[in-house]
């Protein structure tokens, strides 16, 4: 995830720490949400896919399913707590699950073909920074999947608040962040039955300093 202090990164990881154990169990129903999401996000056989946070490794099944056994299904998480419920889970037969930061992925350019992400964006300091690392990844023409198994707005009411203007999952915010990350904003649905935006990783390189990085042997 993208962290302007290191207090922040322990802040995130001490909060998911002590809600790993249980995070499966407190929303036991989301898994159609998650097998819908993945196929709209529409990963083919063969292809490298990543689960940026990642979590308890739900989308993880449902893209190894789409890619088959000759493609390669990558769980990043920031916190090793929800890292170990996801192999507890099972789901590390899945696909292979690296501890990274989502900002500095051991991935070379171009190398992925799609990225689920669950959650995240509400998650990370800096989205655009995080967005730019993904669209490093990604090849020109991959596919982003921004998912949450609920709308902005039955989230906000679970915490009894209302979404605010400045949120940046918003169709009117997110389009301009995702075209300054690399991407294109091609469908957006916010219901309270889910949130989910699909990108397109645009042409060039939103980060040509990093080319150091290794695909996942």
């Amino acid at each position: 995830m993208a962290w302007k202090t290191n207090r922040e990164e322990q802040h995130v990881r001490e909060f998911f720490t002590a809600r790993a154990d249980g995070w499966d169990a407190q929303f036991p129903d989301d898994g159609p949400a998650y097998d819908a999401a993945v196929a709209e996000l529409g990963p083919r056989p063969g292809d490298v896919v990543l689960d940026a946070g990642c979590g308890t490794g739900r989308a993880l099944p449902a893209l190894r399913e789409a890619v088959g056994p000759q493609g390669l299904v990558v769980g990043v998480d920031l916190t090793p707590a929800m890292l170990r419920a996801a192999v507890r889970a099972g789901r590390n037969r899945d696909g292979r699950l690296l501890l990274a930061d989502v900002t500095r992925l051991p991935l070379r350019d171009g190398s992925v073909d799609a990225v689920f992400a669950a959650g995240l964006v509400s998650h990370l300091t800096d989205a655009e920074s995080g967005l730019r690392e993904l669209a490093r990844i990604v090849r020109p023409g991959g596919r982003l999947a921004l998912f949450h198994p609920i709308g902005r707005a039955a989230l906000a009411a679970r915490h009894g608040r209302r979404p605010t203007p400045d949120d940046e999952r918003a169709e009117p915010n997110l389009r301009p962040l995702l075209a300054r990350g690399g991407w294109r904003l091609v469908s957006y649905t916010d219901e309270d039955s889910r949130y989910l935006a699909l990108a397109i990783r645009t042409g060039g390189r939103p980060d040509p300093e990093r080319t150091d990085r290794s695909r996942p042997r």
